[in-house]
């Protein structure tokens, strides 16, 4: 009986340092991917959110000034604003 705990001891130890070692081959696979997506990714002239929101908010501007002076200059002109 006592040679059949120790085995299980055994057996409970080796498996238990396996899903150790899978689990940080998992992490370093991990790690490993998302920094090839990184270089990738970067490689594509993608550009950040935030300077998204940048250009997307002096668009925004733009076509506001625009709109105010076709407005000014079709009430100088003399036209129908539309």
């Amino acid at each position: 009986m006592q040679t059949e705990n120790r085995l299980f001891d055994d057996l409970a130890k080796i498996v238990n340092g396996a899903a150790g070692t899978i689990a940080g081959m998992t992490r370093e696979a991990e790690a490993a991917t998302r920094e090839k997506l990184k270089e990738w990714l970067g490689g594509m002239d993608f550009v950040s959110r935030d300077e998204f929101e940048v250009v997307k908010a002096m668009a925004l501007a733009a076509r506001e000034e625009a709109d105010q002076l076709k407005a000014r200059l079709d009430a100088l002109e003399g036209k129908p604003q539309g």
